[in-house]
């Protein structure tokens, strides 16, 4: 945001806009419930973690869903949060069914709706297959779209079905019950189908009013515009597909890298982010503001193994008997010369 923009806006709007209220709200909720576990909690400290964590995006691990949902900041850090999490089952290329993605989100998040991971599900599988495996990469990107721009895909998707019903309307065959209709006429005539698609233009016109609302997250227009003007007509999970897989519109967002550095990298941010979240959690209670919540046990690196097939766990176990050993020997043959020169 820019910063003329910023001193622009009125103190409401600004408040409204970045919803500042609710992570007021909610920290002083959080506060006051530690206070009850710990009465030596420094709440200067406290504030300053919360908000510290609220700014690195690293507050939503293990929060109720009304409070990932409750702003386009919180959204859009968990959908991050959910990628360095699990990113490793891209690279090994696992295809997961939507069941298993909504067992991992509910490690993150214990009461994360389902039909928030069906709705994803229909747009990479086009609302036809919902039992087939996803990637991934695939569904990341079309989780990201589904989850921070809720509304808008809902208020889209009562555009299209009002567009589509308006175009099916003047085509539809009427069927006048007559004794001379043969039946088989009259079933040719039933199964007419008209395209499932409508007029890119105007489609455009229809969702332009709604990008600007300030109640909910929409894509930029200029990305809008590169998707649909380029094409005559579109359907509504094409038009859903283009919007998950815009790199424009990812860079908008800002959360996720582009796909094609989506699986590099390892889990140092992730682990950094852990250890960070720690040593300050030792002088209070764990708390589920963010920072003091992550656990290191969601996601843990595969464990390197030996050419002789074990892990280096037990490796550094075994070198570690081996000192002991020898300085218990060496004790003895001290002992035992000690006793001799005696």
């Amino acid at each position: 945001m820019a910063v003329d923009d910023r001193y622009s806006m009125s103190a409401d709007k600004y408040l409204a806009k970045h919803n500042i209220l609710v992570y007021l709200e909610d920290s002083v909720a959080q506060l006051l419930e530690h206070k009850e576990e710990n009465s030596k909690v420094n709440a200067v400290k406290f504030l300053s973690d919360y908000f510290s964590s609220v700014r690195d995006g690293n507050h939503t691990m293990f929060r109720e869903y009304t409070f990932i949902h409750s702003t386009p900041h919180n959204r859009a850090s968990f959908v991050r949060l959910f990628w360095k999490c699990y990113r490793q089952i891209g690279k090994k290329g696992d295809l997961l069914s939507i069941q298993e993605y909504h067992s991992l989100l509910g490690l993150i998040c214990p009461d994360f709706p389902f039909d928030i991971v069906k709705k994803t599900a229909k747009i990479v599988l086009i609302d036809d297959a919902l039992d087939c495996l996803i990637s991934f990469t695939d569904f990341v990107y079309a989780f990201q779209t589904q989850l921070y721009f809720e509304e808008f895909v809902e208020k889209c998707s009562g555009i299209y079905q009002s567009l589509l019903q308006s175009f099916r309307s003047p085509r539809e065959p009427v069927v006048v019950p007559t004794s001379g209709l043969k039946e088989d006429s009259g079933i040719h005539l039933n199964n007419h189908q008209p395209t499932d698609d409508v007029d890119s233009m105007q489609f455009f016109r229809a969702i332009y009013p709604i990008c600007d609302k300030i109640q909910f997250s929409s894509p930029p227009i200029s990305s809008l515009k590169e998707i649909l003007f380029h094409i005559p007509r579109i359907s509504f999970y094409g038009f859903m597909i283009a919007i998950a897989k815009s790199e424009s519109i990812n860079s908008s967002i800002g959360r996720l890298p582009p796909k094609i550095e989506l699986l590099e990298g390892g889990d140092t941010e992730l682990t950094s982010s852990i250890s960070k979240n720690e040593s300050p959690s030792r002088s209070n209670p764990p708390s589920r503001i963010g920072t003091a919540l992550v656990r290191p046990t969601v996601h843990l690196p595969p464990r390197s193994k030996s050419a002789h097939g074990t892990s280096s766990t037990s490796n550094t176990k075994l070198s570690r008997k081996k000192p002991a050993v020898v300085s218990s020997s060496s004790e003895t043959d001290s002992s035992t010369e000690s006793s001799d020169s005696i």
